[in-house]
């Protein structure tokens, strides 16, 4: 029994200083555990907030308009605007609703697919996402699809820092730009479409029905491919 005994001890030696090696291991092990955990969530909010990044800019002096926050499935509303002095172009010259008939039926009996785009010129995200809209509109030159910018350059223009804004003819002939022009001089139609903030998009069907929105410019994005696939898609429907 006693020999028993002493052959014990070294085992019991060897299990006690295994124990004491590996606690602070243990320890450690959690610690940084604990760190990754902490650490990690913070890493994915970085990355999500990366993924959503777009440039957009607020338009001054809108906190009095309501966020009419127009999806898909709504129905665009109407405007007349110009586009030379006493010259005015209208949604419903193009596109209304499934029950009405077009304002110049008689003369212009097709119904068009519509793609609005808000822009100023001071607004620099919009001078980006411009070019590739120009890109769209010479690609479907000639088919049943109109392209508008509707410019409401003029209608911040008493804004403090806005005073000097170039005003949009001249300005986009240089950049070539050479899409029709609409004036919203008063911002009415900014204000019917909640464009708080530039630019502001909105793909519209042969029955007045947005059929996509898009606010602010995405770096990176292929932004003439997401708008061709659904232009494509309502020229067909318009075709029918």
């Amino acid at each position: 029994m006693i020999h028993r005994i002493s052959m014990m001890k070294p085992l019991h030696l060897v299990l006690l200083l295994a124990l004491v090696i590996m606690v602070p291991i243990i320890a450690q092990d959690e610690d940084t555990a604990a760190v990754q955990d902490e650490v990690k969530p913070v890493v994915q909010e970085e990355d999500a907030a990366v993924e959503d990044e777009s440039e957009v800019v607020v338009v001054p002096d809108t906190d009095s308009i309501p966020d009419m926050n127009l999806n898909p499935g709504d129905i665009a509303p109407t405007w007349a605007l110009m586009y030379a002095p006493a010259k005015f172009e209208f949604l419903k010259n193009w596109t209304v609703e499934r029950s009405a008939r077009l304002r110049k039926f008689k003369s212009q009996p097709n119904r068009h697919v519509v793609v609005v785009s808000f822009f100023a010129t001071w607004c620099k995200p919009c001078m980006k996402e411009l070019p590739l809209l120009q890109n769209l509109y010479e690609k479907y030159d000639g088919q049943r699809v109109k392209w508008f910018l509707v410019d409401i350059t003029e209608a911040t223009r008493t804004s403090p820092g806005f005073e000097d804004s170039p005003v949009a003819g001249p300005f986009l002939a240089k950049k070539g730009i050479t899409m029709q022009i609409l004036n919203d001089n008063r911002g009415v139609a900014k204000e019917r479409y909640g464009a708080k903030t530039l630019p502001r998009l909105f793909v519209i069907d042969k029955f007045q029905t947005i059929r996509l929105t898009k606010q602010g410019f995405h770096e990176g994005e292929d932004f003439e491919g997401e708008i061709s696939t659904i232009v494509d898609e309502l020229l067909v429907e318009a075709e029918e």
